[in-house]
């Protein structure tokens, strides 16, 4: 089980990015996948997650309607697009998966997820 992410860089407040999480060596949809970010000196923190089991996406109240989770089957990978950026949200971001609450709906608990990824950057100026 492998887990690559991908599409960081450095974006001007307002501006987009779309993150990629790469399922390697199983399929996304076979476990659930969360994106957690952490900023500097912060604790890590959730900001979404997707359920394998019925395909069902949550986010953070905080990042509603600015971030959107999707799952992609031909390219096996779970996306976070960020919109409307903010200073506020630079942080290296994780996607990471776990599959023994498989039957049960996605946690932003990091505790409860096995794999991770290395990690992207998302650097939003001001």
């Amino acid at each position: 089980v492998q887990l690559v992410e991908s599409g960081g860089g450095l974006v001007q407040a307002g501006g987009s990015l779309r993150l990629s999480c790469s399922c390697s060596g199983f399929r996304c949809e076979d476990y659930n996948i969360a994106w957690f970010r952490q900023a500097a000196g912060k604790e890590r923190e959730g900001v979404g997650c997707f359920t394998g089991a019925d395909g069902i996406s949550y986010l953070r109240d905080a990042v509603k309607g600015r971030f959107t989770i999707s799952h992609d089957n031909p390219t096996n990978t779970v996306n976070l697009q960020l919109n409307r950026l903010k200073p506020e949200d630079t942080a290296v971001y994780y996607c990471a998966a776990e599959n023994k609450r498989i039957n049960y709906a996605c946690t932003y608990g990091p505790a409860f997820y096995d794999h991770w990824g290395q990690g992207t950057q998302v650097t939003v100026s001001s």
